[in-house]
Parts: structure tokens; C-alpha cells; sequence
């Protein structure tokens, strides 16, 4: 991967190509609530947002909100997300942050950073995935994708996921940061992939310092 950093002048011009035909960006998990997102983000570490659709809408319809998730209990969560990677801590995890959420926030999903990662299973990850999503938080969640782009494209050269979010923060002009966070998720599911990025029909290639460009064919 290329270390050699984007221009910063040419960041907003990189993601706006890169958005031009999905300008209102949305997350790719289903939910309905704050809470049932809270859930999915939860489910997805190390799982597809594709695998984690097909568990929820089941698991959804037995437990709408965090009371009836705590009358589950992991024993009766689990299985309704038994084909998705460790299914068994993830029950157990809904579970108690189910019970957290009645206990300290009166069911609610709290907006504060701190609470959200002081709950059973909730790293910095999935708090910023909540905030930008459900409370319009200008913030990075940093996945497989995010920190592959930031380092490929130069956008945000980092060695770990915190550094990449930092440099994204601080690089990507303050009114693009909330939707910036989709739009390098799915720019990075769809086109510039881990294993062969399509760079010949990439609209933010002019912009990108990445020396390897794949071609066709």
C-alpha cells in the first residue's frame, strides 16, 4: 500500500467523485430503532453486513427493544444468530448491554461517547458507527475498508485504525466528515476492493496517489 499522502487540497474533489452516485449515503445494515442498529453494529465485528441481515429481521421480531432482549437472555438470542462468527460472546453481549441500557439510560441509546463504549461488547468502532449514523456525529468509524483506503489512496496514511481515523478527522474538510464516513465504506466494499482494487473505473483515481493501478482485463 501506498504511504505517499493525498494532497490535502485535493480531498474534497477525491469524495466528492467518489460520491457522485450515492450523495445521501445509508448503512447497509437494516434496522428500525437506534437500538436495533446498536444491536447490528454489535453483531457485525468480524461478520458481513450481508450475514448480519439475515439473522436480525428474526431476532428483531422476537425482541423489538432492549426489555425484551434482556428476557431472551443469550440463551435465547443465541439461537437466532448461530451462522454468524462468534455468535456465542455476541449473545452475550446484546444481553447485558440490553440490561445496561435499562439500567443507566432508561432503554434509550445514549449519544455520549463514553456511555456508548462503556456498554458490554461497544468498542470505539461501533460508538462511531452509532453517533455518525443515528446522532449525525461528524465521526470515523475506521473498518477493514476505511483503513485499507486511507493508507491505499493516501487519503489518510496510518499504521493503526485510530491513526487513519485521526488523519481522516483532521484531512477531510469538517462538512464532508459525516457522509465521508459511507462513502469510503462502500467505495471500498464495491470498487476499490482488497484484493484488486478496480481502479480503471474509479472516479476518484486522478486523486489517488496509489502507484499501482489496476487496469482491465
Amino acid at each position: 500500500m501506498s504511504q505517499k499522502p493525498m494532497k490535502k487540497a485535493d480531498i474534497p474533489a477525491f469524495l466528492t467523485a467518489i460520491s457522485a452516485a450515492n450523495p445521501d449515503p445509508k448503512t447497509e445494515l437494516a434496522y428500525e430503532t437506534p437500538f436495533q442498529l446498536l444491536v447490528a453494529v454489535v453483531l457485525s465485528a468480524q461478520t458481513t453486513d450481508v450475514a448480519v441481515n439475515k439473522v436480525t429481521p428474526a431476532l428483531f421480531q422476537a425482541a423489538h427493544g432492549p426489555a425484551e432482549m434482556v428476557a431472551l437472555g443469550a440463551e435465547g438470542i443465541g439461537p437466532y444468530i448461530k451462522s454468524i462468527g462468534l455468535w456465542q460472546a455476541k449473545a452475550r453481549n446484546v444481553a447485558a448491554l440490553s440490561a445496561q441500557l435499562l439500567l443507566h439510560h432508561q432503554g434509550e441509546v445514549p449519544e455520549a461517547r463514553e456511555a456508548l463504549e462503556a456498554l458490554p461488547g461497544v468498542g470505539r468502532k461501533t460508538a462511531n458507527v452509532v453517533l455518525n449514523e443515528v446522532f449525525g456525529h461528524p465521526t470515523m468509524a475506521v473498518d477493514t475498508h476505511i483503513f485499507r483506503l486511507g493508507n491505499r489512496t493516501g487519503i489518510a496514511p496510518g499504521k493503526t485504525p485510530r491513526a487513519v481515523e485521526e488523519a481522516l478527522l483532521k484531512r477531510i474538510p469538517r462538512a464532508m466528515l459525516k457522509p465521508a464516513h459511507l462513502w469510503l465504506i462502500l467505495h471500498g466494499r464495491y470498487l476499490c476492493k482488497a484484493r484488486r482494487p478496480e481502479c480503471w473505473r474509479c472516479p476518484g483515481a486522478p486523486q489517488c496517489t496509489y502507484p499501482e493501478k489496476s487496469h482491465p482485463g
